[in-house]
């Protein structure tokens, strides 16, 4: 009956076969880490500088779409003027960038 079933031998073990086996696993965790993670990681540290330099004149957008300028500034919150006599206060890190000069 062997003639329709062969024989299963043992193959010997190869060593260089378990590093190519882990090497797609590396290869998609360094492109995340490129095209995901640090970019991200990026735009975070940009974004807790530009917080952290506001000051008192500059004009802001909120990330709820409010324009304004900014007239108090604490530690935690910031006063915008949205309009003539309507002052609004925000926390700072809602604050999703600064606008140039000019713009309100």
């Amino acid at each position: 009956m062997n003639f329709f079933i062969s024989d299963a031998w043992a193959q010997g073990a190869d060593a260089g076969g378990s590093l190519f086996s882990l090497l797609p696993l590396v290869v998609i965790f360094v492109l995340f880490y490129f095209l995901l993670i640090r970019p991200q990681q990026k735009r975070a540290k940009q974004h807790k500088e530009m917080v952290a330099a506001l000051k008192k004149g500059e004009e802001i957008v909120t990330n709820g779409g409010l324009l304004g300028k900014v007239t108090e500034v604490s530690d935690n919150f910031v006063t915008v003027e949205v309009s003539s006599g309507l002052n609004v206060r925000i926390q700072r890190q809602s604050i999703s960038q600064v606008m140039p000069k000019g713009t309100y």
